[in-house]
């Protein structure tokens, strides 16, 4: 009597893996799936943009004028981790290079979202200012460091792409406040 248990245990087993398995095909067939499109979706970063202006002790950047195939792909901005504004883009060549800004220690923070790359004594003039230029086993990097901020441009792109994100940041304008309503007991003039 117990082989027979351990048989029919066996055959319920594989029965409710073909169940499974039917299911999952059927799903796979109904579900729409286009092997062409791209996966990597452009993120709108407007209101973290306006949440870092208002809550960040220094000119958040953003790039203005970039032509349409670069991508944003992430954005965060963490007051608690040293005012920490990031702003990731893909390049038209697939590439990443992403705009980090932070209060934070400069020399822990440039290592941090560098990946390690090291100052490699070289200046670079981007837009009247001067970068410092960085070179890593990951990533490559344009600092610039100001009082109470450190700015780094960095990413898998090449110099040329970094300086071009460089050139294109510029200071998030504070968001226009509404105008005010007139309230229901004010009276229009001369009435």
């Amino acid at each position: 009597m117990a082989g027979m248990r351990g048989k029919q245990t066996v055959r319920g087993m594989f029965q409710s893996m073909a169940v499974i398995l039917v299911a999952a095909g059927v799903i796979y067939l109904f579900v729409p799936h286009d092997e062409n499109a791209d996966p990597i979706k452009p993120v709108d970063y407007g209101v973290e943009l306006v949440t870092a202006q208002r809550a960040a002790p220094y000119p958040v950047l953003s790039p203005k004028g970039l032509p349409t195939d670069w991508r944003p792909t992430s954005v965060s901005y963490e007051r608690r981790s040293g005012d920490a504004w990031h702003l990731g883009y893909l390049t038209p060549e697939r590439e990443y290079v992403a705009v980090e800004q932070s209060t934070s220690a400069p020399v822990t923070y440039i290592d941090e979202v560098t990946h390690g790359a090291r100052d490699t004594g070289a200046a670079r003039e981007v837009a009247g200012r001067g970068w410092q230029r960085y070179e890593g086993p990951k990533y490559d990097a344009l600092v610039l460091r100001e009082k109470g901020v450190t700015t780094v441009v960095t990413g898998t792109a090449d110099e040329k792409r970094l300086a071009e994100m460089a050139t294109a940041l510029r200071p998030g304008e504070a968001p226009t406040p509404a105008p005010a309503a007139p309230s229901p007991a004010a009276k229009a003039p001369g009435a």
